[in-house]
C-alpha cells in the first residue's frame, strides 16, 4: 500500500510523545484507505477491524545502510502469479537483542518513473510472528532515499503494514524474499485482520 506520505518507516527521533506520533500515523493509514478507490477496505466497519500492536519504542531500532553497487534488476514474484519488476537499492542492518539483522530494501523500476514515487524504496519482510499474530504473508514498510542518506537512521517496525492481500483477493502483492526473512518476533505494526477475507 503506498500511503499519501513520505518516510513511513525510517526517520529521526521527533518531538512529539511517540505513542501519539504512531497514533496520528495510524489513523492517517486508515484514512488513506478510504481516498483510494482500489483499496481493499471501504467502510468504517472494515476499519474498525485493523489490529495493531501496542507502540513500542524499542522496535525503532538505529540502522547502517549499505548502497547496493551495480544492482541488476529481476522480477519480484506477487501472491497473485506476476511478477513486478525491482532492483536492490541497498541493506540496512540493525542489533536486536545482541545480534545483528539485516534487510533489504528494494527500488519499483515501475513505480520510479510515476510523479511522486521516483524516491520510493520498499522492504517487504517476514518474522516470526507471521501466520500467527500477523499475516502469514509478510508485512511492509515503505520507505525513500531521503531516509536512507541522513547521518542517523531509524527503522521503526510500529509503522509495518499489511499487504492488501490479507483482505481481499485480486491483488498482486510482493512477496518477502527469503533474504527479508528476520528469525525473530516483530512484536510492533499492524496485526492480523480481524474481519474475513473477501474472495
Amino acid at each position: 500500500m503506498l500511503l499519501a506520505w513520505n518516510s513511513l518507516g525510517l526517520h529521526a527521533q521527533s518531538s512529539p510523545p511517540y505513542s501519539e506520533e504512531i497514533a496520528e500515523f495510524r489513523e492517517a493509514y486508515k484514512h488513506d484507505f478510504l481516498l483510494d478507490e482500489r483499496a481493499p477496505l471501504k467502510t468504517g466497519e472494515d476499519l474498525a477491524k485493523l489490529r495493531f500492536f501496542e507502540p513500542d519504542d524499542r522496535y525503532r531500532v538505529r540502522c547502517t545502510f549499505s548502497r547496493t553497487q551495480d544492482a541488476v534488476p529481476f522480477d519480484l514474484p506477487t501472491y497473485s502469479g506476476v511478477t513486478k519488476p525491482y532492483v536492490k537499492y541497498g541493506e540496512l542492518s540493525f542489533e536486536w537483542e545482541g545480534r545483528t539483522h539485516t534487510l533489504a530494501v528494494y527500488q519499483s523500476l515501475h513505480l520510479r518513473t510515476m510523479p511522486g514515487f521516483a524516491q520510493h524504496l520498499f522492504l517487504p519482510f517476514n518474522d516470526l510472528t507471521n501466520g500467527e499474530a500477523t499475516y502469514g504473508g509478510g508485512r511492509y514498510i515503505d520507505l525513500t532515499v531521503q531516509d536512507v542518506e541522513v547521518e542517523q537512521i531509524y527503522l521503526d517496525f510500529n509503522r509495518c503494514y499489511n499487504p492488501w492481500c490479507c483482505y481481499s483477493d485480486g491483488y498482486s502483492c510482493p512477496i518477502p524474499p527469503a533474504e527479508n526473512k528476520l528469525d525473530i518476533a516483530v512484536e510492533a505494526g499492524e496485526k492480523m485482520y480481524a474481519g474475513g477475507k473477501k474472495h
